[in-house]
């Protein structure tokens, strides 16, 4: 089953959404619906990283707080600065943050938490993972520090917690 099938849930949400897309229960419509729900998730087999295995659900639950409420944090702060400063007054930098995490799952999540922040953007992970280039929007030289180790604690930290430890 799991050859032909490989994700199950990927494939019943892949046929419901054609068949909604349609708007149709036609057996071409069934037929074609069932033939990309096979088809789909075999092709993108090996673009999907490893299974989660989460370790942490309370540690989870207590990261998704923290970014949201990063997230809504730094939204204002953009805001406030792209509204009240002129744009020479705004230091966009470059910094690199050494990676501990290891996972690649972790390392998606990362990754969506830096891309959904405003005021970051993941820009480049080494090959060997152990570093990652994020473009911050406005940060002073001296800050550096303080955001590598802000990183590190509030967002790698618990990572690791969830899916390595």
């Amino acid at each position: 089953m799991s050859r032909w099938l490989p994700s199950p849930p990927l494939s019943l949400t892949l046929f419901v959404v054609w068949l909604l897309l349609n708007q149709s229960l036609d057996p071409a419509t069934l037929l074609l619906g069932a033939v990309l729900a096979i088809a789909v998730p075999l092709l993108t087999q090996s673009l999907r990283p490893a299974t989660v295995r989460m370790r942490r659900p309370g540690v989870a639950l207590r990261l998704a707080g923290v970014v949201t409420h990063d997230m809504a944090l730094s939204a204002w702060q953009v805001a406030c600065s792209l509204l009240a400063r002129p744009t020479r007054n705004i230091r966009a930098r470059f910094v690199t943050v050494p990676l501990d995490v290891r996972d690649a799952n972790a390392l998606a999540v990362l990754a969506m938490i830096v891309c959904l922040t405003p005021g970051t953007a993941w820009a480049e992970l080494s090959l060997d993972r152990s570093l990652l280039l994020i473009h911050v929007f406005d940060l002073k030289e001296q800050d550096e520090a303080a955001f590598i180790a802000l990183m590190k604690r509030r967002y790698e930290q618990p990572l690791r917690e969830i899916f390595e430890s």
